[in-house]
Order: C-alpha cells, then sequence, then structure tokens
C-alpha cells in the first residue's frame, strides 16, 4: 500500500493524492454483506448530526470484532477496502468452511494463516486474552468487557500497548496516552493495524467529499447572530465572547462533561 499523488495538474486534482491497495484475491461473499440504509444524520426526520448527507450506495461488511471463534486456523483469501472505516480489511476463510471479516493488521499478506484461542503463537493477526500474553504485546481491537467483542484500537495505524498485567487486570496504554485498566479475560488481536497513511490523503476537490457523504461546513463567524453564536459584527470580526460556543449555545472548549462515566474509574493516567 502506498500513496501517490495524481499526475493530473488540473485545478482539482492538482494537489490530490490517493492510496494504492495491494488487495486481491477471493471476493464477493454474499453473505457478509447487505447495503446500508442512508440515515443522511437523522433521527425521525431531525437532523442530529450536522454536515451529512448524499453519498453513494454502499455495502456494509459484516465484521468479526469477537474473535470467537476459538481453536480453529483460518487462512487470509482477500485484503479489500471498505468503505465505513479507515482501515482495510482482510477476508478468512476457516477449516470448517467458513468465511468472517477482520481487521487488517499492517504485514498480513494473502495466504497467512489467523487462529484465535486461549493459548496461540504471538503471531500478527491472532487473538488471545490479554492474560496469555507477554508483557510489551502491541495489540489491537480490544474488549472492555469479556465477551462483547472489540471496542477500542480500531482504527487505521492504532495500537495499544499491553505495559503490564496485575490481576484481575492489566494496563493498556492507549494512543491518546492514556493508561486504562482492562480485565485479563477480555481478548485483544496483536498487531498494529495497517492503511496508517489514510491522514495524508488529500482529496483534492469539494466533490470527492460530497460522495462520501460529507456535506460542507460553515463556520460561525461567517453567519449571522440569528444562526450562530458567533455570528454577526462588521467585517471580519472574531468569535465576541470569552470562550468558542457551540451552534446550540454550549460552550465548546474545556470540560463540557457534565457528568463523569462509569468506565471513569478504570482510567489511571488520563491522555492530557
Amino acid at each position: 500500500m502506498a500513496l501517490i499523488q495524481y499526475k493530473e495538474k488540473t485545478n482539482t486534482r492538482r494537489f490530490a493524492s490517493k492510496l494504492v491497495r495491494a488487495g486481491k484475491g477471493e471476493r464477493n461473499v454474499r453473505a457478509l454483506k447487505f447495503i446500508l440504509p442512508k440515515k443522511s444524520g437523522r433521527s425521525f426526520g431531525e437532523v442530529t448530526v450536522r454536515h451529512q448527507g448524499g453519498r453513494e450506495k454502499r455495502y456494509y461488511r459484516v465484521i468479526d470484532f469477537k474473535r470467537d471463534k476459538f481453536g480453529v486456523e483460518g487462512t487470509v483469501t482477500s485484503l479489500e477496502y471498505d468503505p465505513n472505516r479507515n482501515v482495510d480489511i482482510g477476508l478468512v476463510k476457516y477449516t470448517d468452511g467458513e468465511y468472517r471479516y477482520i481487521l487488517a493488521p499492517s504485514g498480513l499478506k494473502i495466504g497467512d494463516k489467523v487462529i484465535s484461542g486461549d493459548k496461540v503463537a504471538v503471531k500478527t493477526g491472532n487473538a488471545m486474552k490479554l492474560k496469555n500474553m507477554p508483557v510489551g504485546t502491541m495489540v489491537h481491537n480490544v474488549e472492555l468487557i469479556p465477551g462483547h467483542g472489540g471496542q477500542v484500537g480500531r482504527s487505521a495505524g492504532t495500537a495499544l500497548i499491553l505495559q503490564s498485567k496485575q490481576m484481575p487486570s492489566a494496563n493498556l496504554k492507549l494512543p491518546s496516552g492514556e493508561i486504562r485498566m482492562v480485565s485479563l479475560e477480555c481478548l485483544a488481536t496483536i498487531g498494529v493495524l495497517g492503511n496508517e497513511d489514510w491522514k495524508n490523503v488529500k482529496f483534492g476537490k469539494a466533490g470527492r467529499m460530497r460522495h462520501m457523504g460529507i456535506r460542507p461546513a460553515v463556520r460561525g463567524v461567517a453567519m449571522d447572530p440569528a444562526s450562530h453564536p458567533h455570528g454577526g459584527g462588521e467585517g471580519r470580526s472574531g468569535i465576541g465572547r470569552k470562550k468558542p460556543m457551540t451552534k446550540y449555545g454550549r460552550p465548546a472548549v474545556g470540560k463540557t462533561r457534565i457528568r463523569g462515566k462509569y468506565s471513569d474509574k478504570y482510567i489511571i493516567k488520563r491522555r492530557k
């Protein structure tokens, strides 16, 4: 996989770039795909998430976040692009004939063998419980509650570091710098997720974003005062407040959470 610059010198392609993927192999497992309904950021007709809409029709790929097929070896038959996430996915064919999609870590190739279990080889793509991993292992797709499936470490270029183990929990260092306690019974997949260059892609033109379902975002200071707290003023005026506000008049910086989350007690060191 490589990040390349478009050779065209038109206004729309002059600064654009794209990722070239080398994914080939077996495709079109229809049982693992279905048309993803468009929501366009609306719930019961009301806009709940702004700047969403349009978008090309796309399939949703059912990803195996749980990795609960224990003791059955699988072979990676293809590496594919997934329009619903920034990391590529791998199609795995198990010895019993079942197919499943998994998140593709960096270095995973077509033909590689992967397996999940209590005690398996510490190899990229294998999944096992944290209690059986050596300290210092880099992992992704980590469960926060045993059996719930991977919830953290699922984006491109991401890896968590197993810093220490002390019954009944392990200390994991997240990419943000946060250190969090997780049960040793939780499953995790070994390796660093691939496609780390996704953040360096230059889209080049607005139409490319519209095809992805991302609508324009207008700055608050460019609006009138009835549409945004930052609006109004003559010329290029600032926000005119002590702190930035959201469109709905709530603080946009600083501590915005009214109550703490139930899982805050598991955070040993915060990201800041």
